[in-house]
Protein backbone atom coordinates (compact mmCIF):
# COMPACT_ATOMS: atom_id res chain seq x y z
CA UNK A 1 0.00 0.00 0.00
CA UNK A 2 1.48 3.39 -1.19
CA UNK A 3 1.66 6.06 1.63
CA UNK A 4 -0.94 8.52 1.16
CA UNK A 5 1.59 11.39 3.49
CA UNK A 6 5.43 10.24 2.68
CA UNK A 7 6.49 13.45 4.85
CA UNK A 8 4.40 11.99 7.73
CA UNK A 9 5.60 8.60 7.03
CA UNK A 10 9.19 9.33 7.18
CA UNK A 11 8.76 11.05 10.30
CA UNK A 12 7.26 8.16 11.48
CA UNK A 13 10.30 5.87 10.80
CA UNK A 14 12.49 8.11 12.47
CA UNK A 15 10.52 8.60 15.71
CA UNK A 16 9.69 4.91 16.13
CA UNK A 17 13.19 3.68 15.06
CA UNK A 18 14.86 6.76 17.64
CA UNK A 19 12.30 5.07 20.59
CA UNK A 20 13.54 1.45 19.72
CA UNK A 21 17.16 2.30 20.22
CA UNK A 22 18.30 1.76 16.30
CA UNK A 23 21.69 2.94 14.40
CA UNK A 24 19.76 4.11 10.93
CA UNK A 25 16.76 3.94 9.66
CA UNK A 26 15.92 3.83 5.92
CA UNK A 27 13.42 6.02 4.04
CA UNK A 28 12.45 6.36 0.72
CA UNK A 29 14.67 9.36 -0.74
CA UNK A 30 12.11 12.50 -2.30
CA UNK A 31 13.85 16.50 -2.77
CA UNK A 32 11.93 17.77 0.52
CA UNK A 33 12.40 14.38 2.43
CA UNK A 34 16.31 15.23 1.96
CA UNK A 35 16.00 18.56 2.57
CA UNK A 36 14.36 17.88 6.02
CA UNK A 37 16.79 15.76 6.82
CA UNK A 38 19.77 18.28 6.29
CA UNK A 39 17.87 20.26 8.66
CA UNK A 40 17.97 17.72 11.37
CA UNK A 41 21.72 16.94 10.70
CA UNK A 42 22.11 20.48 11.21
CA UNK A 43 20.62 21.27 13.87
CA UNK A 44 22.24 18.08 15.77
CA UNK A 45 18.89 15.94 16.10
CA UNK A 46 20.61 13.46 14.03
CA UNK A 47 24.27 12.13 13.61
CA UNK A 48 24.77 11.77 10.05
CA UNK A 49 22.57 10.89 6.66
CA UNK A 50 23.93 9.40 3.26
CA UNK A 51 21.54 8.65 -0.17
CA UNK A 52 22.16 5.34 -1.36
CA UNK A 53 20.56 2.98 -3.49
CA UNK A 54 18.80 -0.64 -2.56
CA UNK A 55 18.94 -3.77 -4.22
CA UNK A 56 16.02 -2.29 -6.52
CA UNK A 57 18.05 -0.12 -7.44
CA UNK A 58 15.42 2.92 -5.78
CA UNK A 59 16.89 5.35 -4.37
CA UNK A 60 16.66 5.44 -0.28
CA UNK A 61 17.89 8.35 2.61
CA UNK A 62 20.21 6.18 5.14
CA UNK A 63 19.94 8.22 8.33
CA UNK A 64 21.72 7.71 11.50
CA UNK A 65 20.62 8.35 14.85
CA UNK A 66 21.71 10.41 17.80
CA UNK A 67 21.95 9.49 21.55
CA UNK A 68 23.06 11.02 24.27
CA UNK A 69 25.50 9.80 26.85
CA UNK A 70 22.81 7.35 28.92
CA UNK A 71 21.41 5.87 25.46
CA UNK A 72 18.49 8.26 25.16
CA UNK A 73 17.50 9.36 22.00
CA UNK A 74 18.25 12.86 20.92
CA UNK A 75 14.71 12.94 19.33
CA UNK A 76 12.11 13.12 21.80
CA UNK A 77 9.24 13.55 19.46
CA UNK A 78 7.92 14.71 15.86
CA UNK A 79 5.04 16.09 14.72
CA UNK A 80 3.52 16.59 11.20
CA UNK A 81 1.38 20.03 11.07
CA UNK A 82 0.45 20.62 7.28
CA UNK A 83 -0.77 17.33 5.78
CA UNK A 84 -2.21 16.73 2.20
CA UNK A 85 -5.91 17.21 3.23
CA UNK A 86 -5.55 20.49 5.31
CA UNK A 87 -2.38 22.47 4.40
CA UNK A 88 -1.33 24.95 7.02
CA UNK A 89 0.18 27.97 6.51
CA UNK A 90 1.90 30.87 8.20
CA UNK A 91 3.64 34.34 7.97
CA UNK A 92 6.87 35.12 9.19
CA UNK A 93 5.65 36.86 12.39
CA UNK A 94 2.85 34.21 13.39
CA UNK A 95 5.49 31.29 13.32
CA UNK A 96 4.50 29.28 16.09
CA UNK A 97 7.32 28.36 18.73
CA UNK A 98 8.57 24.86 19.71
CA UNK A 99 8.87 24.04 23.81
CA UNK A 100 9.23 27.66 24.08
CA UNK A 101 12.07 27.62 21.76
CA UNK A 102 13.62 24.42 22.66
CA UNK A 103 12.45 22.23 19.36
CA UNK A 104 12.31 23.07 16.10
CA UNK A 105 9.92 24.38 13.45
CA UNK A 106 10.40 23.27 9.65
CA UNK A 107 9.16 25.65 7.23
CA UNK A 108 8.57 25.46 3.66
CA UNK A 109 9.34 28.47 2.29
CA UNK A 110 9.24 30.33 -1.66
CA UNK A 111 13.33 30.46 -1.05
CA UNK A 112 13.38 26.59 0.20
CA UNK A 113 12.54 24.58 2.94
CA UNK A 114 14.29 26.00 6.13
CA UNK A 115 13.85 26.56 9.84
CA UNK A 116 11.29 28.65 11.84
CA UNK A 117 14.30 30.87 13.02
CA UNK A 118 15.52 31.53 10.12
CA UNK A 119 12.63 32.16 8.03
CA UNK A 120 12.00 34.91 10.50
CA UNK A 121 15.46 36.50 10.27
CA UNK A 122 14.92 36.20 6.59
CA UNK A 123 11.37 38.12 6.80
CA UNK A 124 9.21 34.84 4.47
CA UNK A 125 6.60 32.72 5.69
CA UNK A 126 5.87 29.38 4.52
CA UNK A 127 3.74 26.38 4.77
CA UNK A 128 4.30 24.55 8.14
CA UNK A 129 6.00 21.34 7.58
CA UNK A 130 6.97 19.63 10.74
CA UNK A 131 8.45 20.28 14.54
CA UNK A 132 10.87 18.48 15.99
CA UNK A 133 11.81 18.60 19.75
Amino acid sequence: MAASDPIADMLSKVQNAARAGHEKVDTPASKIKLEIVKILKTEGYIKNFKKVQDEAGHNIIRIFLKYDAENVAIIHGMKRISTPGRRVYSGYRDLPRVYNGYGTLIVSTSSGVTTGKKATEKMVGGELVCTVW
